[in-house]
């Protein structure tokens, strides 16, 4: 499903040069739920970004679905942002005065979708997603942060991705809480989700089957889980 080939990344400010991604190589096959993990300042939120098709590298190759994305226009990237990969965020985005229902299917009024087509993919999507249905009509700012969290994996899931990209997902809740979140994303992927988690927490990390540690823009490891 995505195959990076020594992806570089510089950024230019004022008369500094900065080399944030310095030749990173790896390849995450469908159906993978792969951790990439390392400390602040890593790169690893750069190359999220390059993953998510937010931003574009300097140089190398990134193959999403055989398709090259380091090539794509601003419009292009758009369409493979919509159409193959969920977003979810540590910060949950979710509109707080709105129904947790209106908030899983905005995408899909974006995509202009029918509104019975779009609520019962949103239930669908809030279902898999571990969400109870009697919490369906609450407003998003009355859940609590796992709750919270789990809506916003269900709002990542109603356009049907095929990648699930998940940065530091749990850096908002309590321990007992972010390990239900963490379930939620192993059960995706038992499903067919491939996902992508993006985190500095070992402990983390290691709910995935493998884990690609990352350090001063390269890639320092790339091993297995044991479970």
């Amino acid at each position: 499903m995505i195959e990076v080939k020594n992806i570089i990344k510089n950024y230019h400010t004022g008369d500094v040069d900065f080399q944030a991604l310095k030749g990173v190589t790896f390849t995450i096959k469908d159906g993978e739920y792969v951790a990439i993990m390392g400390p602040s300042g890593s790169g690893k939120s750069t190359l999220m970004h390059i993953l998510g098709a937010l931003d574009t590298s300097s140089s190398g190759t990134y193959l999403l679905d055989g398709k090259d994305v380091s090539k794509l226009s601003e419009e292009e990237l758009a369409k493979i942002r919509k159409e193959k990969i969920g977003f979810v965020f540590q910060s949950f985005n979710l509109l707080p005065r709105t129904s947790v229902i209106r908030n899983v299917a905005l995408p899909l009024l974006y995509a202009g979708v029918p509104k019975v087509e779009r609520e019962k993919i949103a239930k669908e999507s809030l279902i898999k997603a571990g969400m109870d249905e009697e919490h369906f009509n609450h407003l998003s700012n009355q859940l609590s942060g796992g709750q919270m969290q789990r809506v916003a994996i269900a709002r990542a899931l109603v356009n049907n991705p095929s990648l699930i990209l998940a940065d530091e997902p749990t850096g908002n809740l309590d321990t007992q809480t972010g390990e239900v979140v963490l379930g939620t994303f192993k059960q995706l992927n038992e499903k067919g989700h491939t996902i992508l988690l993006i985190t500095h927490e070992h402990d983390v990390a290691m709910h995935a089957n493998r884990i690609i540690y990352i350090r001063d823009g390269l890639v320092l490891k790339d091993e297995a889980v044991k479970h």
